[in-house]
């Protein structure tokens, strides 16, 4: 794998890290310069990135949403001359919300766009395709449905 991949690969890992422990601020700060989509959303700008998971996720009283996204089956895409890559991932978050087996409660697709900036990889843009969704509401303050077309 190359340097420019591990580094984007980190970046897919780190955003999962974040997110588990439900530092939003750092979740902003990864997407400032990217712009953020869920299914057929509108993309948002990376400044709303941190204001959104603030406002749907659900955290307990150790500052966490008791998740773990796991990250997988990465397919990065890099071209180094022009400082840009893209990536297909997989991912599911599984959740242990008290008094609750641990259970995976959503399943679906990241799609990246990354770009290199003063030497770093950063994203440039993400896009969230959901095609299962199990009992989210211990974990989202919004209801979240499965678009068939990305099962």
């Amino acid at each position: 794998m190359s340097d420019a991949a591990r580094e984007i690969e980190n970046l897919l890992h780190h955003y999962a890290e974040l997110i588990d422990r439900g530092d939003f601020a750092g979740v902003g700060a990864l997407f400032a310069h990217a712009s953020y989509r869920a299914g057929d959303g509108p993309p948002l700008p990376g400044a709303a990135v941190e204001a959104l998971n603030r406002r749907v996720v659900i955290l307990y009283e150790d500052g966490t949403p008791h998740t773990r996204h796991r990250v997988r089956d990465a397919v990065i895409e890099v071209d180094e001359a022009a400082g840009c890559a893209r990536a297909r991932s997989a991912f599911t978050v599984l959740q242990a919300a008290p008094g609750r087996a641990p259970e995976a409660i959503v399943r679906g697709r990241y799609h990246d766009r990354f770009e290199r900036a003063d030497g770093r990889w950063r994203f440039a843009a993400r896009h969230i395709l959901v095609d299962h969704v199990g009992d989210v509401s211990r974990h989202l303050r919004i209801p979240l449905q499965a678009d068939p077309r990305d099962a």
